[in-house]
């Protein structure tokens, strides 16, 4: 046993070596390819085209909609722009049938982006491929298993494959046909239809026991099928199929998929994996995230903080070069969220902090990105933002931060309830009573309302159910039921407000009253706020209680930790104090100490008589891989990209330029010409609102795919009185499309799009698709938000 480790932990140190000089090879070629693949993409012919003979399957030419993709319904959406060997995305090989080598390379990129969950850039990459050869039906197939989370879409692509298959082996066969058995529609039994998919990747194990490929899709199909309800069997079995993945190939990215075998059950297990998983794919940002769980599992919190950053400045460094929105990477939001989660444990909170506003500063958008997808970066980010600021005890920050777009009102009941939770919080914490009462106010006028609503509607389902005649027992139980819809938002508001009379109770040095209230507010209080009051109740012995079982059950973080050593000491227990603060200068090794619970335990670093830092980190773990400079990797925080500059006529002749705009906001609208209804309903639904958009400061102009002379019929499609209210520009060579992205390279036709680029220069939020954005209310909305920031 141990000289298998040994051997295992050598080709460990031999693999890491050769990542370092393929990282730094495709650090200096990307550039270059990228600039290679916009000229051939320019030059190309129509995707997936080419040459070759027409799909009878696409639409009529006459009848396709502006923007829409020739090829069907499942093209319109997902990555409409060239893909490039950026090389970093695993050591991988599924060959494929194809007369180009090219294609062959995108094919393995898109597989290596498939095993890191990279989906968007996966189906960018396979649709690349099947530009360089529009046969490659396995092409396809991968744009169908990048969509696993859109099976809509999945079917469209999985047919093109099946459609195609006749030209590929025996083996790509057997690929295409699991797929699409397992995407058809008519398997509407997601359980057998998953246990299917796995005997039909074993078959292809057994067919053709050299495809590393099929092994570790079957590896990673096992473990997801488990999420769905269905048992995996043995871990330990499946673990053996991974092994026998690595034992070909060490720095297969199958390392993913053992991570996340061995996550909620030994993740102990995975420390290997983690110690190669960012490595083995290191342009893949997911890849890098995954070690953050095992990380988190097994309580090495620095550790998993550093993995999550190096995932985060990955995606950033990816999004910023290749102009993609954070919404469009679909785990993004999730590896972000997780990373400030793991910096706060670690006591860097002003990091988490601004991860957390980081993600509230990213471009909404009404289909992706808002609070009512709890999965979206606006959700994660307020959720975190909210969770720092109290538990911190960041009042003055919250105070600030409550007068912006980063803790602004909502809509949403239960998000005003939180944020009005939270503000109170923060004038009692300093003191400002009048303010907090005001806070109070609002809670209990909220309490109100939703009991008025609840005894009408108690009182309209007596009603109805006594005209209907039914028996009092049937009555009673409506009254019940119709009272019962309104129970939860009651319940929520009436512990908001027993939480803020806690704490304004604290604020009054009444500490019984506090802790009496806290009891009311459900879960909403930290143990490390009770301990305190019960500390200053005169509780000592249940304050220690309290706050050593918050380190029990959050091992190895700052927050419970320094409080504990806090209430130790204050409690008269010096020497415990002491030893459990020896502790805690290597758990808060890279704290901020001017956190209030840091402040708090001052005391005790004089009584060591140790300065002002008496932060003591613990030196890097020597188990974690050959890790690259974080800088290296990409920024710390997402920010958006520059605008290119453009020159074009207008229908006179006369130039306009984005230059010209600088020091002004602008929306920039690329539209398809005056032959596209659903453009000219647009630029009419923003004409309409110019005046709006000016009033807050921001400038229109729209680009048209039009010729100069043809703009005027634009205006008239319009039937604006008066002259149309904003320029517009004519780009009948697509140039600025292109540079704008408002293109699709595979196709070679124009997009619409839509942008808001600054005052210097970036752009903040834009939207291209084959359908135009049609919501000038919403846009004009978020650019207020945007650029308050």
């Amino acid at each position: 046993m141990v000289k298998r480790e040994l051997d295992r932990h050598g080709r460990w140190v031999l693999a890491t070596m050769a990542w370092i000089g393929l990282w730094a090879s495709a650090t200096q070629v990307r550039a270059a390819e990228d600039a290679k693949a916009n000229e051939k993409a320019a030059e190309s012919p129509s995707a997936e085209a080419g040459d070759k003979k027409p799909d009878e399957t696409k639409p009529d030419a006459k009848e396709l909609a502006a923007g829409h993709s020739m090829h069907g319904e499942a093209f319109n959406e997902g990555p409409r722009q060239h893909a490039y060997l950026m090389g970093g995305t695993g050591n991988v090989h599924l060959a494929v049938t194809t007369t180009s080598a090219e294609a062959q390379k995108f094919f393995d990129q898109g597989i290596g982006q498939l095993h890191g969950f990279w989906y968007y850039e996966s189906e960018r990459s396979f649709r690349q491929a099947a530009q360089l050869d529009p046969d490659c039906a396995m092409a396809y197939w991968g744009m169908a298993a990048s969509n696993t989370n859109n099976e809509k879409r999945a079917r469209g692509f999985i047919a093109k494959a099946v459609e195609r298959k006749a030209k590929a082996s025996k083996r790509e066969q057997l690929w295409i046909d699991a797929y699409a058995d397992y995407f058809d529609e008519k398997n509407k039994d997601n359980k057998r239809r998953r246990e299917k998919l796995i005997l039909a990747l074993e078959n292809i194990v057994h067919e053709f026991p050299d495809e590393l490929e099929a092994k570790a899709f079957l590896a990673g199909q096992i473990w997801w099928n488990e999420g769905a309800g269905i048992g995996l069997g043995s871990r330990q079995a499946v673990d053996s199929l991974i092994a026998e993945v690595l034992a070909a190939a060490p720095m297969h990215p199958v390392h993913h998929y053992r991570i996340h075998l061995w996550d909620n059950a030994k993740p102990e297990r995975a420390l290997i994996a983690a110690s190669l998983c960012g490595q083995s794919a290191p342009s893949v940002a997911h890849m890098w995230h995954m070690p953050g769980h095992t990380y988190t599992r097994v309580k090495r919190y620095e550790d998993a903080a550093w993995q999550q950053e190096a995932s985060a400045r990955v995606d950033h460094a990816h999004m910023i070069r290749d102009r993609v929105m954070p919404y469009q990477i679909h785990n993004y939001a999730h590896n972000n969220e997780w990373c400030s989660q793991n910096l706060s444990f670690v006591g860097r909170v002003h990091d988490a902090v601004s991860l957390g506003k980081n993600l509230l500063e990213q471009p909404r958008h009404p289909q992706h990105n808002h609070y009512g997808n709890g999965g979206s970066a606006a959700a994660h980010g307020r959720r975190r933002l909210f969770e720092f600021l109290s538990k911190f005890e960041l009042w003055d920050e919250t105070l600030a931060l409550a007068e912006t777009p980063y803790l602004e009102p909502t809509d949403q009941e239960d998000e005003q309830v939180k944020r009005l939770a939270l503000v109170g919080a923060a004038h009692f914490g300093k003191e400002h009573f009048d303010a907090g009462q005001a806070c109070i106010e609002d809670l209990k006028s909220r309490v109100a309302d939703k009991q008025q609503a609840a005894d009408k509607a108690e009182k309209d389902a007596e009603e109805e159910a006594k005209n209907e005649k039914k028996p009092d027992d049937q009555i009673a139980k409506a009254k019940k039921d119709a009272r019962k819809s309104h129970d939860s938002a009651i319940r929520q508001l009436e512990e908001a407000l027993a939480e803020l009379r806690g704490f304004r109770a604290l604020a009054r040095r009444q500490y019984k009253e506090a802790l009496d209230l806290f009891a009311k507010a459900g879960g909403r209080i930290r143990k490390e706020t009770r301990s305190r009051a019960q500390l200053s109740a005169g509780e000592p012995d249940k304050a220690i209680e309290t706050a050593k079982k918050s380190v029990d059950e959050n091992a190895n973080q700052v927050l419970p930790l320094a409080n504990y050593v806090d209430i130790l000491y204050r409690a008269g227990k010096q020497d415990e104090a002491i030893a459990q603060f020896k502790t805690l200068r290597r758990v808060a090794g890279h704290a901020d100490l001017d956190l209030p619970v840091l402040k708090r335990v001052g005391d005790v670093a004089k009584a060591l008589h140790l300065g002002d830092d008496w932060r003591d980190p613990a030196p890097p773990a020597t188990d974690v891989g050959i890790r690259p400079s974080l800088d290296a990797l990409g920024p710390f925080r997402w920010s958006p990209y520059v605008a290119d500059d453009w020159t074009l006529n207008d229908g006179a002749g006369k130039p306009i330029s984005l230059h010209q705009y600088r020091g002004r906001p602008v929306v920039v609208i690329f539209y398809l010409g005056y032959g596209c209804l659903h453009c000219v309903e647009q630029i009419k639904s923003f004409a309409a609102k110019t005046k709006d958009f000016s009033a807050a400061g921001i400038d229109l102009v729209a680009i048209s795919t039009d010729n100069p002379a043809d703009l005027e019929k634009s205006i008239a499609s319009c039937g604006i009185e008066g002259g149309f209210p904003f320029p517009l520009a004519a780009d009948p060579s697509f140039a600025v499309f292109r540079q704008y992205r408002a293109f699709d390279d595979f196709e070679q036709t124009t997009l619409h799009g839509t942008f808001l680029i600054d005052a210097k220069g970036f752009v903040r939020w834009q939207d291209i698709g084959p359908e135009p954005f049609n919501n000038p209310e919403f846009l004009l909305k978020e650019a207020q938000r945007l650029l308050a920031q």
